[in-house]
């Protein structure tokens, strides 16, 4: 009976007739809940082959294999797939359904996929009356290549979501290294699965080289912004001054983002779900109040080169601690609330991932979406500091603030540039041609942005003991 109601659902697919595949998807997963089972059925028709069983309350480890004929619980020859199953799955006695289809390539195009599913194969898992989510420990599905990988491609494991009629990548990770003949994916919930070839941009080559830099940026930075800090504290001058009480914000939103970024591809890798949900939350949090904190130099460099402070602002600093830090606690409170699974693993290619936010939209708008609201602000800011500083009618006024020496000036425009972090932008060049250079670009001034802003503390400090020298010997001649 089952067999009938297959062939007379799958066959119209196969021929490419059927108009909407994710629907005959349904059909067919419906037909699959309803089949009656006992012990194990297994059945084959041309490029779908079914697998329906109840496993052992006893099992600790459940493992399928699939062929383009049969499926079973035991090795098979000529293996397309190998499926390894929790524990968590396995104790409830409830029939479990695998399936392995190829659409039609006419079928496959109505998915909305921008790129090639590996050999047209799709993977289904589910469990007869219940929603698999969440798992604690994942699955995985080992699939092999029969074909060699071009060195522009690279494997993305992904989930098919029947409402969007799309792929996607979230609760899923893609085991991989370059010549190795299988892909293994393993995720965390149990749908329909598949293998996409994702075209790259970069070769593997530079992928680990900008891992390196990123890396070694990062370290420097973070070790050079804890010694700002020292430095912030151990100087009394530093600590009067109202503008480096807002950079040193600044510079623990940067300690904080680097903190957790380094170790997030660790902590990815680890299977506890808490801590990598931490991770991906402070990591969000940290990013956020970094933008905020550049937004806020922006303003700052606003009050202090267009309004020159005419404005009085009471509780100034207070109020700027509010923003910066109070603003990206309520985006990331909101998420929380809206959807705490926002949080988690991402893969960002075959071989690494890391903990933050897995919703591509949640990304866009939290994160991706604000960014150039501050960029833009900021470019503006430093247009003016730019005009500001060599305007010859207002070197007399600004000669305290900015030296007259071009050189000297230069540097501290880069400061600023650091301050306002406008090296962000070279990420809305990352496309085409540019894409290469303007990676190797991004990734090597913004892991060091920290130490940019560092050297402008040193900086700092030294015009500061200036400024007392000069000071001093000032008083001394005219005691004189």
């Amino acid at each position: 009976m089952a067999s009938c109601c297959f062939q007379n659902v799958w066959n119209p697919v196969q021929n490419g007739t059927k108009e909407d595949p994710i629907k005959t998807l349904e059909i067919l997963e419906n037909i699959l809940e309803q089949t009656k089972v006992e012990g194990a059925i297994s059945m084959h028709f041309p490029d779908l082959v079914v697998l329906l069983f109840k496993p052992n309350r006893t099992s600790d480890n459940l493992e399928i294999f699939a062929s383009d004929s049969e499926a079973g619980l035991t090795p098979v020859a000529n293996r397309r797939v190998h499926v390894r199953l929790p524990r968590e799955v396995g104790g409830g006695g409830n029939k479990i359904i695998f399936s392995m289809l190829k659409f039609a390539e006419t079928a496959s195009s109505m998915v909305g996929t921008f790129h090639e599913v590996y050999d047209q194969r799709l993977v289904g898992l589910s469990v007869q009356g219940k929603k698999i989510s969440g798992l604690q420990e994942r699955f995985n599905i080992t699939m092999n290549f029969t074909t060699t990988i071009n060195e522009t491609q690279e494997p993305s494991c992904q989930f098919l979501n029947f409402t969007a009629k799309n792929f996607s990548k979230e609760g899923c990770l893609t085991l991989w290294t370059r010549g190795q003949g299988i892909v293994t994916c393993s995720c965390d919930h149990f749908t329909y699965f598949a293998v996409i070839m994702v075209c790259t941009s970069i070769s593997l080559k530079d992928q680990k080289i900008l891992s390196y830099i990123t890396i070694t940026g990062c370290s420097l930075s973070l070790y050079a912004l804890v010694i700002a800090v020292l430095l912030f504290i151990t100087n009394r001058k530093l600590r009067e001054d109202i503008s480096m009480k807002v950079h040193i914000n600044l510079v623990i939103a940067l300690i904080l983002l680097n903190l957790h970024f380094l170790p997030s591809h660790m902590v990815a890798a680890e299977s506890t779900t808490w801590l990598c949900f931490y991770m991906a939350l402070a990591l969000h949090y940290s990013l956020l109040a970094a933008f905020s904190w550049m937004a806020l130099e922006g303003f700052h460099l606003y009050l202090l080169f267009v309004k020159v402070f005419d404005t009085y602002v009471s509780r100034y600093l207070l109020k700027v601690c509010v923003v910066g830090w109070g603003v990206p606690a309520v985006i990331v409170s909101l998420v929380v609330i809206i959807d705490r699974e926002f949080y988690g693993y991402i893969s960002i290619s075959p071989e690494t991932a890391v903990c933050f936010i897995n919703n591509q939209m949640v990304k866009m708008v939290t994160t991706t979406g604000l960014f150039p609201f501050v960029f833009l602000f900021n470019m503006l800011m430093f247009a003016v500091t730019v005009k500001r500083v060599f305007s010859v009618g207002q070197k007399k006024k600004l000669g305290q603030i900015i030296h007259t020496k071009v050189i000297k000036s230069i540097c501290r425009l880069l400061g600023v540039c650091a301050l306002l972090g406008l090296t962000w932008g070279l990420a809305f060049f990352s496309f085409g041609q540019l894409t290469t250079p303007s990676l190797y670009l991004f990734c090597i001034l913004n892991s060091l942005q920290g130490f940019f802003i560092f050297l402008w503390f040193v900086m700092s400090v030294r015009k500061s003991q200036n400024s007392a020298k000069q000071t001093s010997i000032e008083t001394r001649s005219k005691s004189n």
